[in-house]
């Protein structure tokens, strides 16, 4: 707070004339709002040219403008921030979930469930040795494992969009991953939580509860929601009232993340199922061109916020190991993803979806890092080192999945294409 206080004053005292704004919290939201966007267009335009992910240009220059930034800052309320990459998540999600009807996620159910089942866990304890091996404390280390067993799901949707491979098998497969892992990962930070604050000792029934709220919400919404919300969203379709069919689905997409998040699970998954709801309209198509505009422009808030709430001072102190376990956690969910899919899918499908669920850390990671940080399980370390993970690793998946894209090292066989339609 001291710190940020400092930052602002030095602004002031540079720019008196733009940043004398009085103390008015919505002046600091206004101003926050049009630097962000500002910045956005002006990025947006430099990647464009530069043919690179606008993820790379967001992330630059949020970390330019941030709080911490010295020698002085252009947003000067990290609460605003928080804000938006929270409402950049929402919307993030659920215009990803409307690509994705639940008879095209059941096609790589099974197989999703258990590569993120394996990978998660086999990531998590290699992980964990690794961080015992560098003089992390027990909880230190369980909750960097916990928090490098998880890709960023918003960032790795948004790199395969941006490097048009998000109709491609392998991003059908990690997108199947990704959300079994996001379940994998919130349950067991419940749990992490619950033996954190009781000393050590395990609950069955404390696990046993979080499990069945889990996958009562997410069997709720899919069983039940199927057979109701797309009839109510196409009720709406049929008024060819553009606005009234956009309110319905943002009050279904805010409403589930809100739903998701009093139970104590991430809003990832609220807004994601409520995606899928949508796409099992005859709405499906219309919707999502109404919502494209405002995914723009909240993952243009998401990434920028994301890069001006870290910390760019830390760097220094925390890369090295840091870059041990991103490399650590990278090589183990490579190889374990590419070991179980390529014996059901060619090599280049198994590769790219390997590339791809290896690339990032982001948003989820922080979450289980607060979440530690919350109950007093972890030292004021983690948090720091999760974000170093997080900008380095935003900065290089991007290349990474796009020297993915660029292999075919098979074309697909007889009977790996039979071995899909089975899946």
């Amino acid at each position: 707070m001291n710190q940020t206080g400092t930052i602002t004053g030095a602004t002031n005292s540079l720019f008196p004339q733009f940043f004398t704004i009085g103390s008015d919290p919505l002046d600091f939201v206004v101003q926050d709002i049009a630097v962000i966007m500002v910045v956005a267009a002006i990025m947006l335009a430099i990647t464009y040219k530069l043919k690179q992910p606008m993820v790379i240009g967001y992330i630059a220059a949020g970390m330019i403008i941030g709080p911490y930034t010295p020698p002085f800052s252009l947003v000067r309320s990290p609460e605003t921030l928080n804000l938006f990459a929270e409402l950049g998540i929402i919307m993030l999600l659920f215009v990803t979930g409307t690509e994705f009807p639940i008879a095209k996620l059941r096609s790589v159910g099974r197989i999703s469930i258990v590569t993120a089942l394996a990978e998660s866990m086999g990531t998590l304890l290699i992980v964990f040795f690794i961080a015992q091996s560098l003089n992390f404390s027990f909880y230190d280390s369980l909750f960097l494992a916990l928090a490098l067993s998880v890709t960023s799901t918003v960032i790795t949707i948004r790199i395969l969009e941006d490097v048009g491979l998000i109709r491609d098998k392998s991003s059908t497969l990690i997108l199947g991953i990704l959300i079994v892992e996001d379940i994998i990962a919130i349950s067991a930070l419940g749990i992490l939580q619950s033996v954190a604050t009781t000393g050590g000792s395990v609950s069955l029934v404390s696990i046993g509860t979080t499990l069945g709220v889990v996958g009562g919400f997410i069997g709720g919404i899919i069983i039940i929601g199927s057979k109701f919300v797309p009839k109510l969203i196409d009720r709406a379709g049929r008024t060819n009232d553009y606005a009234l069919l956009l309110i319905t689905i943002l009050s279904l997409a805010f409403g589930l993340s809100f739903l998701a998040n009093s139970l104590g699970m991430s809003v990832v998954i609220g807004a994601f199922l409520a995606g899928v709801l949508v796409a099992e309209s005859k709405s499906a198509a219309v919707a999502r061109i109404i919502t494209i505009p405002l995914r723009d422009m909240f993952a243009a808030l998401f990434f920028i916020s994301i890069g001006a709430l870290m910390d760019v001072r830390l760097l220094p102190v925390f890369i090295v190991p840091a870059i041990i376990l991103i490399l650590t956690s990278f090589a183990s969910k490579l190889l374990i993803v590419i070991g179980i899919l390529s014996r059901k899918f060619d090599n280049t499908i198994a590769l790219r979806a390997g590339l791809g669920i290896s690339a990032t850390k982001g948003e989820l990671s922080l979450v289980v890092a607060k979440g530690g940080q919350d109950v007093g399980a972890i030292s004021s370390s983690i948090l720091p080192i999760l974000g170093v993970v997080t900008i380095v690793t935003t900065f290089m998946g991007p290349f990474i999945i796009r020297v993915g894209s660029r292999f075919r090292i098979a074309e697909p066989t007889e009977d790996s294409k039979g071995s899909e339609k089975e899946s």
